[in-house]
């Protein structure tokens, strides 16, 4: 069984069976390549994808873990200047009684100590029960200003302390104020309240120490802007992204701003003051190197699938190229074996012809003999001449079937390798007999140019008959009606002599050439030659111990020439 039927017992590889070894070829190498692009690109699409998604999970946490901690450990640090002040406010309200805190003098000493020890502080009061600000210090004309109405002065009465949202006021620079209320024993309270300068806060924000592109500040709980922001506007503008969702953990966001740009928001809401810490970082130069990355994977993948195509197309033709050769060698192998095995069983035909022609021709030819002796020694008559012409041309006929049919057994025999000192004219002259009704049909002129006293050489006679028939009937194909066909032999050197058959059809070009002597190669019509003629000869040539060589030019002709050894004690083994 072929490979090619073998395959047809795949489901995947299954072919019909009415269909050709070629198609069955194309058909075939079509599915391998298609398999093995499933095989081979599957896999390794599959390992970039999850390589690609391990990295950049990687990347993310690379990256969003420090953000995270820089937004907590900025969110305590801010969180730690407000309670300095808020304590050191409450501080005052505890450790001073309502008249120290109203003597201004006292009042300005207490902030000057303040201010020096922990700084930005801006202005510093008392206000009394009713809401009115007895006493302050500070470079405002604030004393005896009614905050009753504040709803600061409300919330600080029902919580105790107040840090209020950045505002502007009347002093046009932002900042913070802070409140704590003391109450005695007796029943009275009052409030102190300070200025606290938000520079400190910028400069809180400014130590995260972000890169150019990108923004930290805070906002408070209605997405109002406290401090100075790079991108987003200014003090008491609206942040354009919608505010987060509460959480005193820092969390991450994905979203765009106004401007279309990717931007991870990093965020923690402050748990004793109304204020949200925002870190806005743009994506693409967080992730540059993942957009490296991925585009070195992307061209490497691309030039995986290219080597892997390259690789698939070249070992599949490859493969699907020595298949076919193998089968059309099997198939012609076949056909040479059947083509064999007939002319064997035509050679015994032959044979057995032969010997019973022969039989029946001996009688007639003594029969003839012994009726023109009869004729020569008995009486005159008057048609003797006439019956001796008769029986010398029975005779003569007799002597052309016998030389028939010795060649018939000659040919017949030529498998069996014998050697025997051969007159290498004789066997062209014999081998020419086969070929004479051809020429003489198509009116080729078959020249002889045969060298006179060549010596015997030791050969096989059917192997050589062999020889010069292929030679001879090729050269008969290359010509024309009405060509010639030279046939020249003649002692070369001490060792060989040659036979040269020569003609003037139509050559052979310098490609041809090159493989005239392979197997399966023809130049004849499809359906008139197997392409084994010449590689026959070759190796028959080879192992007599001789060597044969063309020449051609396309349009004036060919001629092979054979060289065989004038001394050979044995054939080499074929």
């Amino acid at each position: 069984m072929s490979l090619l039927n073998r395959f047809r017992k795949f489901s995947f590889l299954h072919f019909p069976e009415e269909i050709s070894s070629p198609e069955i070829c194309r058909l075939l190498r079509r599915r391998i390549i298609l398999l093995m692009l499933v095989i081979t690109i599957v896999p390794l699409f599959a390992m970039a994808l999850i390589n690609a998604h391990q990295y950049q999970e990687r990347l993310r946490e690379e990256i969003l873990n420090p953000l995270l901690v820089l937004v907590n450990k900025t969110r305590h640090s801010t969180e730690l200047f407000l309670a300095e002040r808020l304590s050191a406010v409450s501080f005052i309200a505890s450790a001073y009684t309502f008249d120290d805190l109203a003597d201004e003098a006292n009042l300005n000493r207490i902030f000057r100590v303040m201010k020096r020890e922990f700084g930005g502080f801006v202005d510093l009061g008392l206000i009394d029960s009713n809401g009115v600000q007895v006493s302050y210090v500070g470079p405002y004309e604030l004393k005896g200003r009614d905050y009753s109405e504040q709803p600061w002065l409300h919330e600080v009465k029902i919580r105790g302390t107040y840090i209020s949202d950045v505002f502007m006021g009347f002093r046009r620079f932002p900042h913070i104020v802070m409140a704590v209320q003391r109450q005695t024993d007796d029943g009275k309270s009052w409030v102190i309240r300070a200025t606290i300068d938000t520079q400190k806060i910028d400069d809180l924000l400014a130590s995260m120490r972000l890169d150019a592109k990108s923004d930290g500040f805070l906002i408070n709980t209605n997405g109002v802007i406290q401090t100075a922001t790079k991108n987003y506007g200014n003090v008491l503008d609206v942040f354009e992204l919608k505010l987060p969702p509460y959480s005193t953990a820092a969390n991450v966001l994905e979203t765009k701003d106004s401007h279309g740009r990717e931007v991870l928001v990093a965020y923690t809401y402050f748990p004793h003051a109304p204020y949200v810490l925002v870190v806005v970082k743009q994506m693409g130069e967080l992730f540059r190197s993942w957009y490296t990355l991925q585009t070195d994977i992307f061209y490497v993948f691309l030039a995986g699938v290219c080597i892997i195509l390259l690789a698939v197309f070249k070992v599949t033709d490859l493969l699907m190229k020595r298949l076919l050769e193998s089968e059309q060698k099997r198939e012609a192998a076949f056909r040479e074996i059947e083509h064999s095995q007939k002319l064997s069983s035509i050679g015994r035909l032959a044979a057995g012809v032969a010997h019973e022609i022969n039989n029946p021709m001996a009688i007639i030819n003594e029969k003839a003999g012994l009726m023109k002796d009869l004729i020569e020694y008995g009486a005159d008559f008057a048609e003797k001449e006439k019956f001796l012409s008769l029986t010398d041309a029975v005779i003569k006929s007799v002597e052309r079937c016998r030389s028939i049919t010795h060649r018939l057994l000659g040919f017949a025999r030529r498998m069996e390798r014998q050697l025997e000192v051969l007159d290498i004219n004789e066997v062209i002259k014999e081998t020419a007999e086969f070929l004479e009704k051809e020429a003489l049909y198509r009116n080729i002129s078959v020249r002889f140019q045969l060298g006179e006293n060549l010596p015997g050489i030791p050969s096989d006679r059917g192997e050589l008959q062999q020889v010069f028939i292929n030679i001879m009937s090729n050269a008969l194909a290359a010509v024309e009606n009405g060509g010639t066909v030279s046939i020249t032999s003649w002692d070369n050197d001490a060792d060989t002599i040659a036979v040269a058959v020569e003609d003037n059809g139509c050559g052979m070009s310098e490609e041809t050439l090159k493989r005239l002597f392979e197997p399966f190669f023809s130049t004849k019509k499809k359906g008139y030659g197997t392409g084994l003629g010449l590689f026959l000869t070759y190796g028959i040539i080879k192992r007599l111990g001789g060597q044969i060589e063309a020449r051609s030019r396309e349009g004036q002709g060919t001629t092979m020439t054979v060289y065989l050894p004038k001394k050979q004690t044995q054939p080499k083994a074929g």
